[in-house]
């Protein structure tokens, strides 16, 4: 397009403060996410749960999790200071064009001649950039799972699995992950001004063939998927799945339990396949027919369409990213701003070029959760209209304390953060009575009923 080319001229400015700029994207989007924490901070020091909840979660609940929520803030505020100080490091000393520089000394040294090219130089930057980072995260990565995660009884892991788990993700990267970025350099290389089309192409090949081998080849390397066994709770999730023509091919139950207590569950798979996941967790802890609730909301995305437009917006959000990177990618003053003076490669053009889309990708973060918020109101009314009204809720409620989930969230803070709706105001759309006793992460004994009728959407 020459639109793009022009832009990527009018950009090109010699002099021009690019790394100024970038550092102040960065650091204002701190500044901004801090503030935001603060407000969220002293939600967390309210002594009552929401009105909503009164009724529903004791008092012992209600204060573990506020203080769940509050350990996960101090620690977010230490991990993103440690954050931004790496990120201003590497940038203040030109770390990028010094570990270009000497990963070309390797590439001179040990590589042989005839391969010795950018896309061999750029995989062996990209891989000791990622060890690097991988090894500078080390302490808050360990942090978060071995004493946050531990300390409230979510952990399940061992520093062994943590560690072979880690490994296994660095091999995955390599693996995948080189011919992967070869192919996206020799496409950008290869074909011109554009260059975005193909490697928007591209993108899709390779989402697509991540959908087909992931779990077949990877997710295994991680958890162990089983056969969900005969009974009430397959029997309930079939007649769902067949009563709303859903292309279920396996059922499975993962070991979630091996790492984490936490509970989910989800489907994957192509369009005429697909496979649902439930946590070991999620089954241990709830009663059958809450379980069918939850897979019936999650159906409901599929069934609604939500799945199908998320991936259409995704592919659209992809586009305009390669389409916008081409207006940058012969940017010599970005380069320049940055210390690259005489090799201008492809890979550190689109690093650059994700710092400078920052402050863009902050507002399509905010408009994706709100889209996302409202997909959730509607897939907890598809459950409803299915009669799953009082199970889902139920449910729902269960998991928030099996998960000491945030039980109420400032609304800016919500609303720059959570994909999801808080759980009072699920409950409101759900028109959710109350249960008979305070749930304290036993079985709760509510048999009321809710009527659609009654529903606050």
């Amino acid at each position: 397009m020459d639109i793009l080319q022009r832009l990527g001229r009018f950009l090109d400015r010699p002099g021009f403060p690019w790394k100024r700029l970038i550092v102040g994207f960065s650091l204002g989007q701190y500044l901004f996410e801090s503030f935001l924490s603060l407000r969220q901070y002293k939600v967390l020091q309210q002594k009552k749960p929401p009105k909503a909840l009164e009724g529903e979660v004791s008092q012992e609940v209600f204060d573990k999790s506020q203080a769940y929520g509050r350990a996960k803030a101090k620690f977010g505020f230490v991990s993103s200071l440690y954050d931004q100080v790496q990120n201003y490091g590497i940038i203040y000393y030109d770390l990028l064009p010094q570990l270009w520089a000497l990963t070309g000394v390797w590439l001179v040294r040990y590589v042989p001649e005839k391969y010795a090219g950018e896309i061999v130089h750029t995989l062996i930057f990209f891989f000791t950039y990622n060890i690097i980072t991988t090894v500078l995260n080390l302490p808050t990565a360990y942090y978060g799972t071995f004493v946050l995660e531990e300390k409230y009884g979510f952990n399940k892991s061992t520093v062994k699995l943590w560690l072979m788990d880690m490994i296994k993700g660095q091999a995955l990267m390599v693996v995948f992950g080189a011919p992967l970025l070869s192919g996206f350099l020799a496409i950008v290389q290869k074909t011109g001004n554009q260059f975005f089309y193909y490697l928007w192409l591209f993108s899709i090949v390779v989402q697509m063939f991540a959908i087909t081998i992931y779990p077949i080849f990877i997710l295994p390397l991680f958890n162990k998927l089983s056969p969900l066994e005969e009974g009430k709770l397959k029997t309930g999730v079939e007649a769902l799945a067949k009563k709303l023509k859903f292309p279920l091919s396996e059922l499975y139950v993962i070991d979630g339990s091996k790492r984490s207590a936490h509970s989910n569950a989800y489907f994957y798979g192509l369009p005429w396949k697909k496979h649902i996941v439930i946590y070991d967790t999620l089954i241990e802890k709830s009663e059958t027919e809450e379980v069918v609730a939850v897979l019936a909301h999650e159906l409901g995305h599929w069934s609604l369409g939500h799945t199908t437009k998320l991936l259409g917006i995704a592919q659209f959000h992809m586009f305009y990213i390669f389409a916008l990177f081409s207006v940058f990618i012969n940017n010599r003053s970005l380069y320049q701003s940055f210390g690259f003076h005489k090799d201008f490669p492809i890979i550190i053009g689109f690093i650059l070029f994700s710092d400078a889309l920052s402050p863009m990708d902050t507002v399509v973060k905010l408009l994706m959760n709100i889209l996302s918020r409202t997909f959730e109101f509607q897939a907890d009314e598809f459950a409803v209209k299915l009669g799953y009204s009082t199970d889902l809720a139920k449910s729902l409620i269960k998991l928030q304390i099996q998960n000491l989930s945030t039980m109420d969230a400032d609304w800016m803070y919500s609303s720059y953060h959570f994909s999801h709706p808080i759980l009072p105001e699920r409950l409101g759309a759900l028109g959710w009575y109350g249960s008979d006793e305070k749930a304290d992460g036993k079985e709760m004994n509510s048999e009321k009923p809710i009527k659609a009728s009654d529903r606050e959407l």
